[in-house]
């Protein structure tokens, strides 16, 4: 059987970063390495990591490409559900996140909004499906 663990974000500042998700989606965080090279936020089942660009580095010998506002988001996103997704959205705002689409219901009926991370990671906020 094989069970989803993790997603691990590679970011500049991983202490930093882990207080954006605290603060603009209420997450805790699980801990942050001495070396604030690798840290996990309690999301649920799945843990959100983050791990510096220099630990990215030494695991992965050819290199990576670096997630960033200055570029289009990859081809891959965050999913955060909520009741509340306007709020949610504002809060991600005021706290560093880049408005990339405003609370918008879809035929099927969820309300789905964007925005992009510190980092430049896309985050999808939902209401829950069904």
């Amino acid at each position: 059987m094989v069970k989803f663990g993790y997603t691990i974000l590679y970011v500049n500042d991983v202490t930093k970063s882990i207080e954006f998700y605290e603060k603009a989606f209420g997450f805790n965080r699980k801990f942050i390495s001495p070396d604030n090279d690798y840290g996990e936020l309690a999301t649920g089942e799945t843990t959100i990591s983050f791990a510096s660009h220099t630990l990215a580095a030494s695991n992965l010998k050819d290199g990576f490409t670096p997630s960033g506002l200055n570029q289009k988001p990859f081809a891959i996103e965050l999913g955060f559900i909520t009741d509340d997704v306007a709020a949610i959205f504002e809060l991600a705002a005021k706290h560093g996140a880049a408005q990339v689409a405003a609370p918008k219901q879809k035929p099927w009926g969820q309300t789905v909004a964007y925005v992009r991370d510190i980092d430049g990671f896309l985050v999808e906020i939902c209401t829950p499906m069904g």
